[in-house]
């Protein structure tokens, strides 16, 4: 892709972590006590969406034309990315204004389901012919990674202390499988075509790429050393993936950058 995108690295990290906080949020209503303030978890949750979305605008040449974004429904994942956005936006207010001491749970996996679909279209979007690395179920699965493990780092400012443990295992398998797989997957594509292997040598050359491997390793050795999720924590890990969704999107080689080579 080619260009750092700003505003799409702000708008898909805090729309996933968004996104995230809400699943962790009815996975926790699912399984016993709701825990502290389930009313803040929401305001934090409309929050980080509505930051996303006005960072969004920035991307636009004429961010007044954003309703247009909505015409090709039955065609573009782009559209469907801009509805589902909005959709979740408008059940975490309505999550915020009906949430006192109890979350309802119709609301908050309604919520989750429609994220989750957030999720898959953003990952659709960002996954064009144009870039043979990423052309595949890549962006969906980081893109998940990222909401399950933010999700489950801030959900545990919020979570009961019986509800702690819950969060803590999420968080770490969720980080083991990222490391896993942004250390595997720039490996694989040295092995691939001229431009997927241009990618990943791009990849592996990347500041940003080494800051977001190195941050969730750091993130995962101190889940470890401190069986817990400390406060600070899940600030670390989101900054870490706001540096490695930059990298995504300045990385990741289009084809036209092996125009006139050999495949």
């Amino acid at each position: 892709m080619q260009s750092m995108e700003f505003p799409l690295v702000l708008f898909t990290v805090l729309s996933q972590a968004a996104v995230g906080l809400a699943l962790m949020g009815a996975v926790r209503v699912s399984s016993g006590p709701q825990g502290r303030s389930p009313r803040r978890e929401w305001i934090m949750v409309a929050g980080l969406i509505g930051l996303g979305l006005l960072a969004s605008l920035f991307h636009l040449g004429h961010p007044t034309g954003a309703p247009r974004a909505l015409v090709h429904l039955s065609t573009a994942w782009l559209s469907r990315e801009v509805l589902l956005a909005g959709t979740f936006a408008v059940l975490a207010v309505l999550a915020v204004l009906v949430s006192k001491t109890e979350v309802n749970p119709v609301l908050a996996w309604a919520g989750s389901l429609v994220g989750l679909g957030l999720i898959l279209s953003a990952g659709m979007t960002y996954a064009p012919p144009a870039f043979p690395a990423v052309n595949n179920a890549l962006p969906a699965t980081f893109f998940l990674l990222s909401a399950v493990t933010l999700g489950a780092g801030f959900g545990s400012w919020f979570a009961s202390e019986s509800r702690q443990p819950l969060m803590g295992g999420i968080f770490g398998a969720g980080l083991l499988v990222a490391l896993v797989l942004y250390l595997v997957v720039p490996c694989v594509w040295l092995s691939g075509g001229a431009v997927m292997r241009m990618t990943g040598q791009t990849w592996l050359g990347s500041g940003f790429y080494w800051v977001h491997v190195a941050v969730l390793a750091a993130c995962l050795l101190v889940f470890r050393l401190t069986k817990g999720i400390p406060v600070w924590l899940p600030v670390l890990l989101l900054l870490g993936e706001l540096a490695g969704r930059a990298g995504f999107f300045a990385d990741t080689i289009h084809t036209a950058a092996n125009l006139g080579g050999l495949y």
